[in-house]
């Protein structure tokens, strides 16, 4: 990688960051409704992940959505309009924390119900089959999907029908309160694949370089060998599951054990070993990322709320 996209990936680390805990604050002054998941810990997977992408390769995703819209190119104006209702919103602010959506970046969806959204990549992969092209179809999902009907047969048709997926699954150790090892049957959810006959691979999903190495080996994998292939990203968030999460489920100690291996802080180390990258340079990118994020609170604050016709709005396709 040259040094512009590394300082690229940088900024958008930083800026997931920054936008989701000025979201968090907005949320609990009562800006934000609904539920809402955070990404803090967990923004070296959507990063690395989608650095290693082609435009034109399609992203899906659950409802921890705002990292990856922001790393597909959504803007940090749009996510914090969707995000406080507004109709400057990526979603016309209609679909709020879970939903962040653009057909124009690729990026289709985050997806409120749990694996809901795994059959539907398949579908996006068949129809480029049909198609005639060689796109790959990126999903993301967290542990919990794993262990639900969706998540086998959607890996199941794509190995049938040679479908051009490349399923990837957030290890963040929960899913809600439920530790892994309490309700999965195998250790590492690589292993599920194994019953397809599908190509997997483990990832330390708190390396930024380490997914992107990781990524790009099996999205070319997928693209050559018209084939799936499941990666597995061991990462961790540092906030609870939605922000009415207790956390009674885990310890400080063993989260501040994960905070301690800050994949932003990891990155920070890594570049600085560079002789071209300097302390500086990855201030400034803090300093434009936090600059960003205030400017995009106040656009959304400024926005507009959707009209009431707009409850009839983009629900039939209209000639």
């Amino acid at each position: 990688m040259d040094k512009q996209k590394l300082l690229q990936m940088y900024y958008e680390m930083v800026l997931i960051r920054r936008v989701e805990e000025r979201g968090a604050e907005l949320y609990q002054a009562g800006k934000i409704g609904g539920f809402m998941h955070l990404y803090i810990g967990q923004e070296a997977v959507s990063t690395g992940l989608i650095a290693a992408r082609e435009p034109r390769d399609r992203v899906i995703t659950a409802y921890r959505d705002h990292g990856v819209a922001l790393n597909c190119g959504i803007s940090a104006n749009e996510v914090m309009a969707e995000l406080l209702g507004k109709v400057t919103g990526t979603s016309k602010g209609k679909g709020g924390s879970m939903h962040m959506a653009s057909v124009e970046k690729n990026m289709w969806g985050g997806h409120a119900i749990v694996g809901g959204h795994l059959p539907i990549a398949s579908g996006l992969a068949l129809g480029d089959q049909y198609q005639g092209n060689d796109n790959v179809t990126i999903c993301m999902f967290g542990d919990g999907a794993t262990n639900i009907g969706y998540f086998h047969e959607a890996l199941n048709v794509s190995m049938a029908w040679n479908l051009r997926v490349l399923w990837v699954c957030e290890n963040n150790q929960y899913g809600m309160g439920t530790a892994v090892e309490r309700a999965s049957a195998v250790d590492e959810i690589r292993q599920k694949a194994e019953g397809y006959g599908m190509k997997n691979g483990r990832v330390d999903g708190m390396d930024v370089l380490a997914v992107y190495e990781a990524a790009k080996e099996a999205i070319d994998y997928v693209r050559r060998e018209s084939k799936p292939y499941l990666l597995e990203a061991v990462t961790y968030r540092f906030r609870g599951h939605s922000m009415g999460d207790p956390e009674r489920y885990r310890t400080q100690e063993e989260v501040k054990k994960w905070q301690d291996n800050d994949p932003i802080g990891i990155f920070r180390a890594a570049l600085l070993k560079k002789k071209s990258i300097t302390a500086a340079e990855l201030d400034e990118i803090e300093a434009r990322a936090e600059a960003d994020t205030q400017k995009a609170v106040e656009f959304a604050e400024a926005s507009p709320e959707p009209g009431m016709e707009e409850l009839f709005r983009d629900v039939y396709v209209e000639d």
